[in-house]
């Protein structure tokens, strides 16, 4: 029996019943809502999944509940969704065939620090968990510009990388996640504990391999972060001083954002700080180095228009708050037909790739780079916004990236494999049989599972 057809056969008040303790959720707005995330952000995938939503929903508290959970589903034969805050962007936590909606943003604690590494439950804020460390001298290696609403969990089942990858590189670099508790979807549901490269079993694997419990995250060297705006009269400029700052290694830094115009002007709260027609770099940086970075400005032809210190930067929204995806977000407020891609480009120090597809897209496509560490090297990461025409253009653009060289993560795809490296990662189909036999956790995702049942 295949998870959509046991879910259209189960008694539902039944199975609500039988959580005991366990909140349940059946009220249709709150469930419409714990059943979707930002998947809006793509018009490809605000077709295909606007009316997906779960049956049930449920809000453990404790690993114990969650094995309960586990038990009674697999009874049950009933797919489940794990959903930590649901700020992804690619329909990861809507469910595709209904079933459960296991919510577990009410385990939450963070539950042990120590010098570089600490131990949180998956529902804790990202902020939430900074708060604790950072009395410590620590502070999160990486984090999304969901950092003030997403949870850990969450951002380790989807999230690639974000503020502090210009460091650190990215989650599935080896070092960026030190062990993860998650419970399976057998007969009898185990809590099993994966340490080392096992955790790539489950990271960023869209929550198809288990329930998250518990995670062991590794640290960084907390510093107080200036948040600064500089502004340069051509968008290849700033390109390359992002390149030239990336690869300042005594430079001290977590952001370096750079934005074509007319990107800028799609921020409101920061218009008194964007010229009309220039570029602009979003950047922060550890206060200590603030005086020779602003030498490397100098050297670049920058004008260093915005600047808060790290006690300044506490108060209101965050700078990071206009870069990585939350510039898609700021876009599309003012242009609902506004959307995105992903890209990564080839090692160039010279920039001639981000400097081809710059001037052969023009304004259909607006340059957004992120700096990131790959292999050891800065490279820039791109979130195109793309002034979305139809589905056809949308490919065109995406097939014309990759004949030329570029990776494109697709973010209008929710099939786990066909948004990020394209391959099929067989060590996570092996475990996901292992764990997950009947196939309950998130159905539709995998494709290397769906090419597996096919078989």
């Amino acid at each position: 029996m295949t998870p959509s057809s046991a879910a259209a056969a189960v008694n539902w008040d039944a199975l609500a019943q039988s959580f005991g303790a366990i909140e349940v959720i059946r009220e249709p707005n709150l469930l419409e809502k714990l059943s979707k995330d930002y998947y809006y952000f793509s018009p490809v995938l605000q077709e295909q999944l606007a009316h997906h939503r779960a049956d049930l929903g449920v809000r453990p508290t404790t690993e114990a509940e969650v094995l309960k959970v586990a038990k009674l589903c697999v009874e049950a034969r009933v797919p489940v969704t794990v959903r930590g805050a649901g700020t992804g962007n690619y329909g990861q936590c809507i469910p595709l065939i209904g079933g459960v909606v296991v919510d577990l943003s009410k385990m939450s604690a963070v539950k042990q620090v120590e010098p570089g590494v600490a131990w949180v439950e998956p529902g804790a804020k990202l902020a939430a968990i900074d708060k604790v460390t950072r009395e410590l001298g620590w502070e999160l290696r990486m984090y999304p510009s969901t950092y003030r609403t997403a949870t850990i969990g969450g951002f380790i089942g989807g999230g690639s990388g974000g503020i502090g990858s210009i460091t650190y590189g990215q989650l599935r670099d080896r070092g960026n996640l030190n062990a993860v508790r998650v419970v399976t979807l057998e007969d009898t549901p185990r809590i099993l504990e994966l340490r080392g490269d096992d955790v790539q079993k489950v990271n960023h694997a869209y929550g198809t391999n288990g329930i998250i419990t518990e995670l062991e995250i590794p640290l960084g060297p907390a510093y107080p972060w200036a948040e600064v705006i500089v502004v340069f009269d051509d968008f290849m400029t700033a390109a390359h001083f992002g390149q030239a700052l990336g690869e300042s290694d005594g430079l001290i830094k977590k952001l370096i954002s750079i934005m074509a115009w007319p990107i800028p002007s799609y921020f409101v709260a920061l218009q008194p700080y964007l010229p009309a027609g220039q570029a602009a770099a979003l950047l922060m940086i550890a206060e200590p180095s603030l005086e020779l970075f602003r030498e490397l400005v100098r050297e670049f032809g920058g004008t260093v228009t915005y600047q808060k210190s790290a006690q300044e930067a506490g108060k209101g929204a965050p700078l990071a708050e206009f870069t990585w995806n939350h510039t898609t977000l700021h876009a599309r407020s003012a242009d609902s037909s506004l959307t995105y891609l992903q890209t990564i480009f080839p090692y160039d120090v010279d920039l001639k790739g981000i400097e081809h597809f710059y001037q052969h897209f023009g304004d259909e496509v607006l340059m957004h780079l992120e700096y990131l560490r790959m292999g050891g090297k800065v490279c820039p990461a791109a979130l195109q916004i793309v002034r979305y025409s139809t589905e056809a253009r949308l490919n065109d653009i995406i097939r014309y990236h990759e004949d030329n060289g570029a990776l494109i993560a697709n973010p209008h795809t929710y099939i786990l494999e066909d948004g990020g490296m394209k391959l099929v990662d067989p060590v996570q189909v092996a475990f996901k049989a292992n764990v997950d036999p009947y196939g309950l956790l998130n159905p539709g995702k995998m494709r290397g599972w769906l090419e597996r049942e096919g078989a």
